[in-house]
């Protein structure tokens, strides 16, 4: 049996349409996410809604900053592992996860190797932040980043 209900798999189908919103480049992911409290959206963004080569899940939590709405014990869906290392060297999205003290993190595909080796999901673990794969949705959060296939 699956962790996840059918509401986490609603949650992550609109990360997937926040994805969608990215404009595809040869350099990067097109990944979406959305925060929630468990109940209600709190807040969504997607790769490079904002300047400086900003990630779905940094957006989202910019989106909470202005809100004073406290992430601590929030889920976050987010359609690709939070990246561990980031090559521009801007702040991780897992270290941004971790700040902002977030309980839950669902993925809908680990990072592929195409630009770094991700350890996203290992090290949200190891910092005892529960992560969950809603593999049924892997195919969708795959395609996601077509233009980047080889």
């Amino acid at each position: 049996m699956p962790e996840y209900t059918q509401q986490d798999i609603a949650f992550m189908r609109m990360a997937i349409a926040e994805a969608r919103n990215c404009t595809s480049v040869e350099s990067a992911y097109n990944v979406g996410a959305v925060i929630t409290d468990g109940t209600q959206v709190l807040s969504t963004g997607y790769s490079r809604q904002f300047p400086g080569n900003t990630h779905a899940e940094q957006c989202a939590l910019m989106a909470l900053a202005d809100k004073n709405i406290s992430t601590a014990n929030t889920t976050m869906y987010t359609t690709m592992e939070p990246c561990s290392t980031r090559l521009s060297g801007n702040v991780p999205c897992v270290k941004r996860v971790l700040n902002a003290k977030i309980a839950r993190v669902f993925v809908g595909v680990a990072e592929p190797p195409n630009f770094v080796h991700c350890t996203g999901i290992e090290e949200l673990r190891n910092h005892g932040v529960q992560v969950i794969v809603i593999s049924e949705l892997e195919d969708e959060c795959k395609a996601l980043n077509c233009h980047l296939a080889k």
